[in-house]
C-alpha cells in the first residue's frame, strides 16, 4: 500500500513537470496591441465634414478588429484649427482633417490640391458620379503620388482625401447674372478666390465666416462664398436668399494628414485598417455633403431659395479668370508645376 502510494506521488510529479515543460515549449498567443490615436477636425461641430468623421473612427475600430481606438475632437478642442499641421508633427494629436488652403503658406501645391477654379465642372452628372471622377482622378493620375511625396518632406502622410461639395457656394442680396449685376459687388471670400471673383468685376472682402451672416444681413457685402454649410449651420439664405451658379466646383477637396514617423511604425494590418477607414470617411463626405445638397436643392422647389445661373459672358470672364489663376499656381514650385501639368491633361487642356 506504501508502495502504491509513492508510485501516484512520483506519478504526479513527473505529469506536473512535463505540463509546464510542454506549456513553455507551447508558442504563446499574444494580446492584441490597441493603438488610441486622436484626430482634431480643422472646423467646429456643426460642420458637416467634422460631422462624419467619427464614422472613420469607427470604420478603423471595426476593420481593425478592435485595435484601433480613435477620439474624435472638432477645433478647437486640442488646438485652434490653424496650429494643427504642427500640432501632426509634433504629436499634439494624431491626425488632422482639414483642407489644404490652411497649409498653402508651408506647402504651396496645397491651393492645386483641393481643386483649381472651375476644374472639377461635369455638367450633367450626379454628384455621385461628379465625386467619382474626382477621386479617380486623385488616385489614377499621379496626383495622390506627388502630394504624399510632398507632405513626406514636411513629416507627414496623406492618409485619403474627401469631398465639400460644391465651391465656392456662393449666395448673394439680390440676382447676380451679368458682368453688369456683378460690377462693384463686395463679397465674403477666401484666398485667391477674391482674385478669382475680381476677374468678373467684384471687389473682395476679409470677413471671418462667423461673421457672414450679418455682414450680409447689414449689407457689410452684397454676397458671400462659403460650402453648403452656409445654409444648413450658418443659415445664410434668411438674409441672402440668391444662389449665385456656373462659377463654383462641382467638388472641393480635403484631406487627413497623419504624422508620417507614426504612420511608418504601424505593422501593416494598422496601416490597412486606416487605409480603409480613410475610403469609407470619403464616401461619408459624398453621403452627408449629397443629401444637403438635395435638401438645398429642395429649398429651391419649395421657394424659399433662388437659383440663378450666371450668363455666357459672366462665365467666360471666370473661365479666363481662372486661366490666369492656374498659370500663377503652377509658377509657385515645381509640385504646383507638376499638379498643373496633370489637371490639364486630365481636363484635355495641353
Amino acid at each position: 500500500m506504501v508502495r502504491n502510494e509513492k508510485l501516484l506521488v512520483w506519478v504526479g510529479r513527473v505529469s506536473l513537470s512535463l505540463v509546464v515543460a510542454l506549456g513553455l515549449c507551447l508558442p504563446q498567443v499574444a494580446q492584441a496591441r490597441e493603438y488610441h490615436l486622436k484626430i482634431q477636425s480643422a472646423y467646429p461641430r456643426g460642420d458637416i465634414s467634422m460631422g462624419a468623421l467619427p464614422i472613420f473612427a469607427q470604420s478603423a475600430e471595426k476593420r481593425s478588429n478592435g485595435q484601433i481606438k480613435i477620439k474624435v475632437y472638432a477645433e478647437p478642442e486640442v488646438v485652434p484649427g490653424g496650429q494643427l499641421f504642427d500640432a501632426v508633427k509634433n504629436r499634439a494629436v494624431d491626425m488632422l482633417q482639414a483642407c489644404g488652403l490652411y497649409w498653402n503658406g508651408i506647402m504651396p501645391v496645397d491651393n492645386v490640391e483641393v481643386g483649381p477654379p472651375m476644374a472639377f465642372q461635369f455638367p450633367g452628372k450626379s454628384f455621385q458620379e461628379q465625386a467619382k471622377l474626382v477621386r479617380d482622378f486623385y488616385f489614377k493620375s499621379g496626383m495622390i503620388d506627388l502630394l504624399r511625396k510632398e507632405y513626406a518632406k514636411r513629416g507627414l502622410y496623406l492618409l485619403d482625401i474627401h469631398t465639400y461639395g460644391p465651391v465656392p457656394f456662393v449666395l448673394a442680396r439680390k440676382p447676380l447674372k451679368s458682368l453688369a449685376d456683378f460690377k462693384g459687388q463686395k463679397i465674403r471670400a477666401d484666398g485667391i478666390d477674391n482674385e478669382f471673383h475680381a476677374g468678373v468685376g467684384m471687389h473682395g472682402a476679409v470677413i471671418d465666416g462667423s461673421e457672414g451672416y450679418m455682414a450680409l444681413k447689414l449689407g457689410t457685402v452684397d454676397a458671400a462664398e462659403w460650402d453648403l454649410s452656409a445654409v444648413s449651420g450658418m443659415h445664410w439664405n434668411e438674409v441672402a436668399p440668391y444662389w449665385i451658379r456656373g462659377m463654383e466646383n462641382d467638388q472641393m477637396i480635403g484631406h487627413i494628414l497623419i504624422n508620417l514617423d507614426e504612420w511608418n511604425s504601424f505593422p501593416k494590418e494598422v496601416q490597412q485598417a486606416l487605409a480603409g477607414a480613410g475610403e469609407d470617411y470619403w464616401n461619408a463626405t459624398v453621403n452627408a455633403y449629397g443629401k444637403e445638397l438635395q435638401n438645398i436643392e429642395a429649398l429651391v422647389k419649395q421657394g424659399k431659395l433662388h437659383e440663378v445661373w450666371i450668363d455666357k459672358d459672366a462665365h467666360d470672364a471666370y473661365w479666363a479668370t481662372a486661366q490666369k489663376i492656374w498659370g500663377e499656381l503652377a509658377k509657385q514650385d515645381e509640385a504646383s508645376a507638376q499638379a498643373i501639368a496633370l489637371v490639364r491633361k486630365w481636363r484635355n487642356l495641353n
